[in-house]
């Protein structure tokens, strides 16, 4: 078809040039010849063949695209089919919209959803005999053929019926050169006859209203009123209404927010033509043009809204999922313009509450950093790091893949523009070369935030960093050094191997001359004694958990992280205890969903429910699975009091001094080498979170453990999003929740000094051999004896309770036991 229709203008090209050179030539001599001999029978063989010529030709030029000559008709079926692009919409689990994939913004709606003076206003200017055609205006068609092509006049309205708008939005016009305003004029009348036969009046407006371009790139009412009044389409007021449809008539020219005078003009006309068809009386068309042109302009961005970082990570996901998705006609799934609904676990007000909390955090934070770094850059002395940040933004790679050289790089971006920088208050736009924009954003620290339900692995919030549209980089998925929050997997397996909680690790600094002479450092350079598990955890203690790690074995340890969710490749090295590895905030989230929800594997749940625009479920996971359990119940029951006592007693206890947090919590803090990555993950009996901040180069970072510690960067995140979530009234049930208690059997598992000073042993000539033994040998004794058979009785703690508890069970049966 379009090799004919290429053909078929070319020809006519060729004969209109033909039939121009004839005519003048020999045009003007023959018709005078001619005209002088006609008589008035003629007169009238002239006008009945010519009326016979004109009716044969249009009734073959009607046949002639009717037929498809000129292209493609859908059919009475196809109609009654027809689906325009509808973007995909993203809700939370509590049923809020909070984003939208689309090429065309538009929200589909029923007719009874749409304010009545926006049918009235639509009417009454655009096709005021609408209720009395079939597709068809007659009268007007007959108005625009007098007076455009005979009168000639300028204004003489439109011919066109909302149904032939209709089809001409649904089936844009085509370019068949000086054919194309008769061809597609017929193709759209054929077209709303069709549309008429098929659809009744208000099924016709609905679609009609739906599908409307409303500028830019905005079509259908509900979107327009979204856009320029923050409203849904069955909320408008008159002369809102009235804007919109006059925005029809030229949507660039009578753009209210472009052009608010013009508009306004448009819209007085748009009431006096309801006043003119009885929609209104003239009194409230008065009143009405009165009014002040008001909008609450909102234009949709997908770097705005809520959750913008969850729903670039959901658009990726789905957008892989859609490509490898059919349809039942066979055709791929488009995200974009097949109308998805997708239903996701997150929770709209856990969500702000979220956002608030690392916004105000990271403010305050920032304003430390810049204070104590002053006018000297955190990159002094350090020009590589300007660089490589260069390197790594998108601009740089764009003029590279360009085949640009250096120079020309170098030029591009020295050379000053407007551009949008990122401050707190609120973007600002400034004249600044690229590189003075990478400098200034350099500067600032970033964050990540992410909640879960430790049961079900139900993401509740997710904050990939302070703002998408400066820092597209996601902190949730990032992979950054964990630090001390990988201690509690090393305690972990060491209660999976059967060491007792109250075995005591010395605080000895060790040198490993295989792995680079390194050796461990306390961050309080205090050593010697002896810590058991819980002390050890409670202070943070390098050195103990290192030992730990090597006493349990390094391969037991990765295994534990692996089944815990840790994805990436991990060196057996002692450093390891102390958290080299790398790995994202949301798999340090999910490693303690293990520890909060009694042991068992969780998979990180965001999406529930896909459903297609017909309603059939493309995807449900509204039931969640529990995966297999890979900690014992006893492991997890002794790990939680000795995460509590972090929060109580250790490096979190800002929480309870700062936030005045009253529920039961458990967590730890993180910092890595050099104060470069600060975390904090920590759970209640509802929730597990975590926090990270540090800077977008590992070298961009505070000086001191003091300011760069995860207690003082990435905790106060955590806390303020608890402070703000039990002042919520639907989470005011958070404010006390408590743990389950521990079982006295393994309570008394814990009942030991979390410290062991070391023996100070006095010379022998100033006391007694007897006095000496009596004093020290008892402990010295002792300690050999757990050294002796340490390896033989790891497992007597268990072996102990396993006993305990089987006697009190006996005890129960013969109607002695009592819980």
């Amino acid at each position: 078809m379009p090799l004919f229709n290429s053909y078929f203008g070319a020809l006519s090209v060729w004969l209109n040039t033909r039939r121009k050179r004839w005519l003048a030539r020999h045009g003007e001599k023959l018709t005078l010849t001619y005209w002088r001999k006609l008589d008035k029978k003629g007169w009238l063989r002239v006008i009945g063949k010519t009326a016979a010529a004109g009716f044969l030709v249009f009734f073959l030029f009607y046949l002639s695209v009717y037929f498809g000559l000129f292209g493609w008709l859908p059919t009475k079926r196809q109609l009654k089919a027809v689906q325009n692009s509808m973007p995909s919409e993203v809700y939370t689990a509590d049923s809020v919209l909070i984003g939208r994939f689309f090429i065309q913004d538009r929200t589909n709606i029923k007719y009874d959803q749409i304010a009545e003076p926006v049918v009235q206003a639509l009417v009454a200017t655009e096709d005021a005999r609408f209720y009395e055609h079939n597709g068809v205006d007659y009268q007007s068609l007959g108005r625009v053929f007098i007076k455009s092509l005979l009168l000639q006049e300028e204004n003489s309205g439109g011919g066109s019926t909302l149904s032939q708008q209709l089809a001409k939005n649904l089936f844009p016009r085509k370019n068949l050169g000086f054919l194309s305003m008769p061809v597609n004029k017929m193709r759209e009348i054929i077209l709303a006859k069709r549309f008429e036969a098929v659809y009744n009046k208000q099924e016709v407006l609905e679609l009609y209203l739906n599908t409307v371009p409303m500028g830019g790139n905005v079509y259908g009412i509900e979107s327009a009123a979204r856009r320029f009044f923050n409203t849904s389409a069955d909320s408008l007021k008159i002369e809102e209404a009235a804007v919109l449809i006059g925005l029809l008539k030229g949507t660039t020219s009578y753009h209210p927010k472009l052009y608010p005078e013009r508009s306004k003009q448009r819209r007085n006309v748009v009431l006096a033509q309801m006043a003119k068809y009885g929609y209104l009386t003239p009194a409230q068309k008065d009143s009405l043009q009165q009014l002040p042109l008001k909008l609450a302009y909102n234009v949709y961005s997908h770097n705005s809204g809520l959750a913008t970082y969850f729903r670039e990570h959901l658009r990726e996901e789905l957008t892989r999922w859609a490509s490898q998705q059919e349809k039942p006609d066979g055709e791929k799934y488009n995200l974009y313009s097949d109308g998805l609904r997708i239903y996701t676990t997150l929770d709209s007000r856990a969500q702000r509450h979220a956002e608030a909390a690392l916004k105000q955090r990271m403010y305050a934070l920032q304003l430390a950093f810049d204070k104590h770094w002053g006018r000297k850059l955190p990159w002094s002395g350090q020009p590589d790091i300007l660089k490589a940040a260069k390197e790594r933004s998108l601009r740089y790679k764009r003029l590279k893949a360009a085949g640009k050289s250096d120079r020309e790089i170098d030029e591009a971006f020295n050379t000053p523009r407007k551009m949008s920088i990122f401050r707190y208050s609120g973007a600002v736009t400034k004249t600044l070369s690229p590189l003075d924009s990478i400098r200034h954003h350099l500067r600032y620290l970033q964050a990540g935030f992410i909640a879960m339900e430790p049961e079900t692995g139900y993401i509740k919030a997710w904050v990939g960093g302070m703002n998408h549209t400066h820092f597209k980089y996601d902190h949730v998925r990032s992979k950054r050094q964990v630090g001390s929050t990988f201690k509690p997997i090393v305690y972990a397996a060491a209660l999976e191997r059967g060491i007792s909680p109250c075995s005591y690790f010395p605080n000895d600094r060790r040198v490993f001359p295989e792995f680079d002479n390194w050796s461990p450092r306390n961050a309080d350079e205090k050593y010697g004694g002896a810590y058991s598990m819980q002390g050890a955890l409670t202070h943070s203690v390098n050195t103990v958990a290192v030992n730990t790690a090597l006493q349990v074995g390094l391969p037991s340890v990765i295994s534990l992280a692996k089944n815990l969710g840790m994805k990436e490749e991990m060196k057996e090295t002692p450093a390891l205890a102390l958290g080299t590895a790398d790995a994202s905030l949301l798999e340090m989230v999910t490693a303690y969903a293990t520890f909060a929800n009694g042991g068992y594997q969780v998979e990180p749940t965001y999406l529930l429910r896909l459903v297609d625009r017909q309603g059939r479920v493309l995807l449900d996971k509204t039931t969640p699975a529990r995966g297999r359990q890979i900690l014992s119940r006893q492991t997890v029951l002794l790990l939680r009091p000795m995460l509590q006592s972090v929060v109580e007693q250790g490096t979190g206890r800002r929480l309870r001094r700062d936030y005045r947090l009253n529920m039961d919590i458990a967590g730890k803090t993180g910092t890595t080498q050099s104060h470069a990555d600060g975390w904090f993950i920590g759970f209640t009996p509802d929730l597990v979170a975590g926090a990270w901040v540090g800077g977008e180069d590992r070298r961009i970072r505070f000086r001191d453990l003091e300011q760069g510690g995860g207690a003082n960067t990435a905790l106060p995140i955590w806390g303020s999003f608890y402070e703000l979530l039990v002042k919520d009234r639907d989470y005011r049930r958070y404010a006390y929740s408590r743990f389950s208690p521990l079982p006295p059997m393994l309570q008394s598992f814990l009942n030991c000094p979390p410290y062991q000073p070391p023996v100070v042993l006095a010379p022998v000539e100033e006391r007694g051999i007897d006095d000496f033994f009596e004093r020290t040998g008892r402990k010295i004794k002792d300690l050999f004896k757990r050294k002796g058979k340490k390896k033989d009785k790891e497992k007597d703690w268990q072996r102990d309770l396993e006993e305990k508890l089987e006697k009190r069970e006996r005890g129960r049966g013969r109607g002695r036991g009592r819980d």
